[in-house]
C-alpha cells in the first residue's frame, strides 16, 4: 500500500476525499439530478409524476401568477440586501475600528441573541407585528399615540423587517473581515493629504472593503430571495413569495413536476448572481475573504 501511495502521490488525496465526495453525491448530487428529471415530466392524478416527458412545466413559471410572485420576491430580497448594508456597514466599521480586546466582544454580542432558533425569533415578530393583538399596536393605542392600528403585519413590511432582523450578521460579518484588514495608513496618508472624510470614505476605504460589500451582499440576497418561513409567518398568508409557491406545490397541491421547475428558474437566477458576484471581485479580493 505504501508503495502504491509513493508510485501515485495523488490516490492519497482522492481516498481522503472519497468519504465526503460520496456524502455529497448522495444527498446533493443525486437528489438534485430527480428534481431536475420530475421538472421535465407530468403530474400524477393523485400526486407524484407520470413519466411523460413534457415542457409544460417550465413554460408556466411564465403565467404572469406566478411569474409577478418571483418579480416581487426579486424585490424583497432586493431591498432586504439594501437595508442590511445600510445598517451592517456603520455596525461593521465600529467594531472593525475597536481596540482589538474588545472586538470579539463586540462580534460575540452580535451573535448571541441569533443563537437561538430562526422560527422561535420570527414568532416573537409575530408577537409584536399583528394587527389588534401586537404589542406594538396596542401599547401606541393605550397611549393615544394612535387612533387606528397600524398595518405592521401581512405585508412586505412585515416580511422585511423578520428578513432583515434574520440576515443581519450575515451582512456584518463579511463586512467586518474586509474592513479588519484594511490598512489604516491608507486613511491616515489620505488625511494627511488633507482630503475630506467623505472623500476619504468613498476613495479609500469603500473600494478596499468592496469584497465585503459584495460577499454580505450574496449571503443575504440568496437566502433572502428563497425565504419561506418568514413570508408564511409574518405575511400572514397574504404576502407570499416564490419560496412559499414552491413549498405549497410540493406540499399542498402535489404537483412535483411544478414545483421542481419553478425550483430550477429561482436556482438558476441564484446561480447568475453567484456568477455576477465573481465576476465583480477579484482572485486576489476573493482570497482575503
Amino acid at each position: 500500500m505504501y508503495r502504491l501511495f509513493g508510485r501515485y502521490p495523488s490516490l492519497r488525496a482522492w481516498l481522503l476525499l472519497l468519504p465526503a465526495a460520496l456524502w455529497l453525491f448522495i444527498f446533493f448530487i443525486a437528489p438534485l439530478f430527480i428534481v431536475l428529471a420530475y421538472s421535465f415530466l407530468e403530474r400524477g392524478t393523485y400526486g407524484g409524476v407520470e413519466w411523460v416527458f413534457t415542457l409544460e412545466n417550465f413554460q408556466r413559471t411564465f403565467d404572469p401568477l406566478y411569474f409577478n410572485t418571483f418579480l416581487r420576491s426579486f424585490y424583497i430580497a432586493a431591498v432586504t440586501t439594501v437595508i442590511t448594508l445600510l445598517l451592517g456597514y456603520p455596525l461593521a466599521y465600529y467594531i472593525a475600528t475597536r481596540p482589538p480586546e474588545r472586538r470579539g466582544t463586540l462580534v460575540l454580542a452580535l451573535m448571541i441573541p441569533f443563537w437561538t432558533n430562526f422560527l422561535i425569533r420570527t414568532y416573537a415578530w409575530l408577537t409584536l407585528l399583528r394587527t389588534n393583538t401586537g404589542l406594538i399596536n396596542v401599547t401606541l393605542l393605550n397611549l393615544g399615540l394612535i387612533k387606528e392600528p397600524l398595518p405592521l403585519f401581512g405585508n412586505d413590511f412585515a416580511i422585511i423587517l423578520g428578513l432583515v432582523y434574520g440576515w443581519l450578521p450575515d451582512m456584518v460579518l463579511p463586512l467586518y473581515a474586509a474592513l479588519d484588514r484594511l490598512d489604516v495608513s491608507l486613511v491616515e496618508a489620505a488625511s494627511d493629504l488633507y482630503a475630506a472624510p467623505r472623500n476619504v470614505f468613498w476613495r479609500v476605504i469603500w473600494p478596499l472593503s468592496l469584497p465585503g460589500v459584495v460577499a454580505g451582499s450574496m449571503l443575504v440576497f440568496i437566502p433572502s430571495l428563497g425565504a419561506f418561513v418568514t413570508p408564511a409567518i409574518l405575511g400572514g398568508g397574504k404576502s407570499l413569495m416564490i419560496g412559499n409557491i414552491i413549498s405549497n406545490q410540493f406540499l399542498a397541491a402535489h404537483d412535483w413536476p411544478f414545483g421542481s421547475a419553478l425550483s430550477f428558474v429561482m436556482m438558476a437566477v441564484m446561480l447568475a448572481a453567484t456568477l455576477i458576484y465573481f465576476r465583480s471581485t477579484t482572485e486576489s479580493d476573493r482570497r482575503q475573504l
